[in-house]
């Protein structure tokens, strides 16, 4: 067993937990994020809750960082300059040639992140096959080196055509790149993505030199911060796909980590649902900026295999998990018409909302939370003191704007709509997939999650919410019982037989030698489609044991679980795929051991949404909630509060989590 510490840096908090292997203890610390310096936030809190001898036996630190988002979302990264072969300049403009949005004639694609004149060719071709078409060129390349050297590029992406079958000119061109002086980051598109998809992959690509500029200078600078403090381990960084990657790939492959926040709580939530014999859970996961969900099948988390951030597709493993604007910090306001909104604009970690008391004055659903009694008025984690004045101060200007009735009103006005907004990207990650919500427990984390677990039991018309120990830092656990994870991908197009499974097994090995690790286990997946088809399933393959028919067999229960039919049509691979796991710890705890502490008890004035009413209620600490206890109530903890609403129950499950139940239907 090893000690291990996770840290997640939130839009308005940063996360820490800690495992004391030694002791079996659990450290918890919350502290406000830093968004100019995100590194600050992540030291305060190890500072606030780790002393040095602890964390000189800590073995890994386990961070998932929102810089290469960051980076994308406000388009401060790199200056990056492409090269790509003759005839294919534009392909980041071309794009799809369709809209994101088929009914808004309007819409306009996110400008590139290079302009058109830092994107540069060179005379060569590779087919499709490996072979060479065409030469290259390497006048071309010395005279790209100088147009970079003009314009102050930092960073280059080289994405020539059909190098994933034949990276040779690639390599080449780096080479050349070098020789003419050129001595920024090289991101090569072969060893980005290894995949066809011409526009896909230019674009991975680009994004990868993007942030790099960014993410390896903050990366190192934390790893050198921790060890100033007695850090001898290592320093990983959790993926979009889930698991972490070591610090210097982390910051060589910086694309592979730009989700690498919200997926932690999703694979937090596939571990739980797990143990607790879910067969269907919702990750339910409200933060300070943002609402992040993801159906959780079988305890198994919903990889897909490419992604998009801002409008730029990414060819990356990614964790499918939605996020919409509907954060504790998001803003209320009346638009033109005189109607309430809530979001997606987020008052941030800085000033945050105006009951905070650090220089907010727009009212935000936490000021409209407090209002409520939804969660207790006083001193929160961070050492923030809620003022409920200056809550209803901040509310108070909407009811004028919009009509409504007092500030009360206005209060569940903006609950109500937060909720909704919650409850629509739920859907959106189970009904679109054909899940029935209805079956489903929610497991409601991050710092507001338990407050809206009942108001979205209702709205999804679900019977049970889980509400995990250390529900605020929920997020961070998942970085706790991360693996570590490399994966690596080429497309190979060919009819599935024998010798395509014999020739799987070689590129396999070939992708595995790339991601070698002691002790790691290897996976092999398979992206199969019916010939003549466009899309693919990725399907998991034994090698040396499955046959064709066993494969087919398996691509076939996987059709009829996604289109609800079969087909006769032959199957083709289209891409082969390695994944390198190292299980770091069996033995670590799928949840925190409850906490103490925690604050005060006694009642509160709370409103019912039940009810339609204010109600005098019970407040509970976690730790000494016993048998089961009826709505209306609050239940404490020092990362979070968890809501119960007249007509559900609520109950300390022997797992550490609280489980709250629906007694009956509004």
């Amino acid at each position: 067993m090893t000690t291990v510490i996770g840290v997640d840096v939130g839009g308005t908090f940063t996360d820490l937990v800690l495992h004391d292997a030694a002791t079996g203890e659990i450290r918890v610390a919350k502290q406000p994020t830093t968004p100019s310096a995100p590194e600050r936030g992540v030291l305060a809190a190890v500072d606030a809750a780790v002393p040095r001898d602890l964390l000189a036996r800590c073995r890994h630190f386990v961070h998932g960082t929102t810089v290469g988002l960051n980076a994308l979302l406000e388009r401060r990264g790199a200056s990056v300059g492409l090269i790509t072969t003759a005839g294919f300049r534009d392909v980041l403009e071309i794009r799809r040639g369709d809209r994101d949005d088929p009914y808004d004639l309007s819409w306009t694609p996110p400008p590139p992140l290079v302009p058109r004149r830092l994107r540069l060719e060179v005379a060569e071709r590779v087919a499709a096959d490996g072979s060479v078409v065409r030469e290259l060129d390497p006048d071309g390349v010395r005279r790209a080196a100088e147009t970079f050297a003009a314009e102050g590029v930092d960073a280059v992406a080289i994405v020539l055509m059909n190098s994933y079958a034949n990276p040779a000119h690639e390599t080449r061109v780096a080479e050349l790149l070098a020789e003419a002086g050129f001595a920024g980051p090289v991101s090569l598109s072969h060893e980005v993505s290894g995949e066809y998809r011409e526009y896909e992959r230019t674009c991975t690509t680009v994004v990868d030199a993007f942030v790099r500029h960014r993410m390896g200078p903050y990366l190192h600078n934390l790893d050198h911060e921790l060890r100033e403090r007695g850090f001898v381990g290592e320093l990983l960084v959790t993926r979009s796909g889930g698991g972490a990657l070591a610090l210097a790939e982390a910051a060589a492959r910086p694309f592979e980590t730009i989700l690498s926040g919200p997926v932690a709580g999703a694979a937090a939530t596939a571990r739980l649902a797990a143990s607790l014999g879910l067969g269907t859970a919702v990750a339910a996961d409200v933060g300070g900026t943002s609402f992040d969900t993801a159906l959780i099948e079988d305890g198994r988390l919903p990889l897909l295999y490419q992604g998009e951030v801002v409008g730029l597709p990414l060819q990356s493993p990614w964790v499918d998990v939605r996020s919409v604007g509907a954060g504790g910090g998001s803003i209320a306001y009346a638009d033109a018409g005189g109607l309430l909104r809530v979001g997606p604009r987020s008052s941030g970690a800085d000033p945050g909302p105006a009951c905070y008391g650090r220089g907010g004055t727009e009212p935000t659903v936490t000021d409209a939370a407090l209002h409520l009694g939804m969660i207790p008025r006083g001193r929160i984690s961070g050492g923030i003191e809620l003022s409920a004045a200056d809550a209803a101060r901040a509310l108070a200007p909407l009811a004028g704007l919009t009509g409504i009735d007092g500030v009360d009103a206005v209060a569940v006005g903006v609950i109500r709509i937060a909720a909704a907004h919650m409850a629509q990207a739920v859907r959106g990650v189970t009904v679109e997939r054909g899940v029935d919500p209805r079956g489903s427990a929610v497991v409601a984390f991050g710092g507001a999650g338990p407050v809206f677990g009942c108001l979205l039991a209702d709205e999804l018309d679900v019977d049970t919410v889980v509400v995990p120990p250390n529900a605020g830092n929920f997020s961070a656990v998942g970085l706790v019982q991360a693996d570590i994870v490399r994966s690596a991908a080429r497309t190979m197009v060919r009819p599935l037989d024998d010798a395509a499974l014999t020739a799987v097994g070689d590129v396999a090995r070939s992708l595995f030698e790339r991601l070698a690790r002691p002790g790691a286990v290897r996976e092999v997946d398979l992206d199969l489609r019916h010939r003549g088809q466009e899309h693919t399933l990725t399907i998991p393959v034994r090698l040396g044991e499955d046959d064709p028919a066993a494969v087919s067999a398996r691509f076939a229960e996987a059709y009829h679980r996604a289109f609800g039919h079969t087909l006769p049509d032959p199957l083709e691979i289209v891409t082969v795929r390695a994944t390198s796991r190292v299980v770091l710890d069996d033995e670590r705890p799928l949840v925190p051991a409850p906490p103490s502490g925690g604050g005060g008890a006694g009642t509160t004035r709370l409103w019912s949404f039940r009810r339609g009413a204010w109600t005098e209620a019970p407040v509970v600490r976690r730790e000494d909630l016993t048998g089961v206890a009826e709505g209306p109530l609050l239940v404490l903890e020092p990362t979070a509060t968890a809501y119960v609403d007249a007509g559900f129950a609520v109950e300390a499950h022997e797992s550490g989590c609280l489980l709250i139940t629906r007694k009956d239907r509004p």
